[in-house]
């Protein structure tokens, strides 16, 4: 198997763990859990199992400017995109934030091509066209919202874009735990000063709530971040942000099975013009596009 189809499927299995992070976070929140107070368990319980690991198993930390790109990439690319998703909430509905948040593979699309002179081929373009109608099919187009809620829906998607094009750019040449472990300690560190700063702490009441913070913490956050990255540096930015798109597909689908909620047959058309763009994007042969190895 060749690396860019390993990555590829590398990033495909993070949007399948991204993907879960909805049906986890529900249960949370009928246990009692505030979404801050998530948000803080999520990143807090990650890096206590994956900073110690990382540290017996005698990995080499990132340094320079991987290190301090990955650094920004937990503290203001993760919460800073969460803490818009989840106020863009507040304001709009969730099928509207969803579908601004996955704006993203366009945002990098465009960025890439004007930043690092990217070819914006046809094939991506066809890509990206099938997993954006794909996406506005799945998760529904009423954009009736206050503009308080597409300004931080669009806030989001800007936010992971250039979260990924970091990564690309800079967290080549670490290794993926360290990296991991980086981006996630220091998100930990931001939303436990966010949570400081704001209600305060409201955990879980019962051990299912714990149960689903601790499979967010590690199926959501610790694996999908590794392979994520892992499959960053193999496909770069575009690719990667197009697979991502399969993420809301798992998402409907595993709430359909463990949430009983409704699927219909429009929800299965729109993820099949997902996975028919995801197939595309993970077909496509590697080339010059590749990230810059960080210094």
């Amino acid at each position: 198997m060749s690396s860019s189809t390993t990555g590829a499927l590398e990033v495909l299995g993070a949007a399948a763990a991204f993907g879960a992070m909805a049906v986890f976070a529900r249960w949370a929140y009928a246990d009692g859990v505030s979404p801050a107070t998530l948000l803080f368990l999520r990143f807090l319980l990650a890096a206590l199992v994956l900073v110690p690991w990382v540290v017996v198993a005698r990995l080499a930390w990132p340094r320079g400017r991987a290190l301090l790109a990955l650094f920004l990439m937990g503290a203001l690319g993760y919460a800073g995109m969460s803490a818009c998703y989840f106020n863009a909430l507040n304001h709009a509905s969730a099928g509207t934030v969803a579908l601004l948040l996955y704006l993203f593979p366009a945002i990098v699309l465009l960025l890439s091509a004007v930043l690092f002179k990217e070819r914006l081929t046809g094939r991506r373009l066809l890509t990206l066209a099938l997993a954006l109608a794909g996406l506005a099919i799945t998760v529904g187009t009423d954009l009736s919202a206050r503009p308080l809620g597409l300004l931080l829906g669009v806030g989001s998607a800007l936010i992971y874009a250039l979260y990924i094009l970091a990564g690309s750019r800079f967290a080549q040449g670490t290794h993926p735990l360290a990296a991991s472990a980086v981006v996630i300690a220091s998100a930990a560190a931001c939303n436990g000063l966010q949570l400081l700063m704001g209600a305060g702490f409201q955990g879980p009441e019962s051990l299912k709530g714990w149960a689903a913070s601790l499979a967010m913490a590690l199926l959501c956050t610790v694996v999908a971040i590794t392979l994520f990255l892992k499959g960053l540096e193999k496909v770069g930015a575009t690719r990667a942000s197009l697979i991502s798109t399969a993420e809301p597909v798992v998402t409907i689908v595993l709430a359909w099975i463990l949430l009983g909620e409704h699927l219909s047959g429009l929800q299965l058309a729109g993820g099949v013009l997902i996975l028919v763009a995801v197939a595309l994007s993970s077909g496509e042969k590697s080339t010059t596009e590749g990230p810059v190895k960080a210094a």
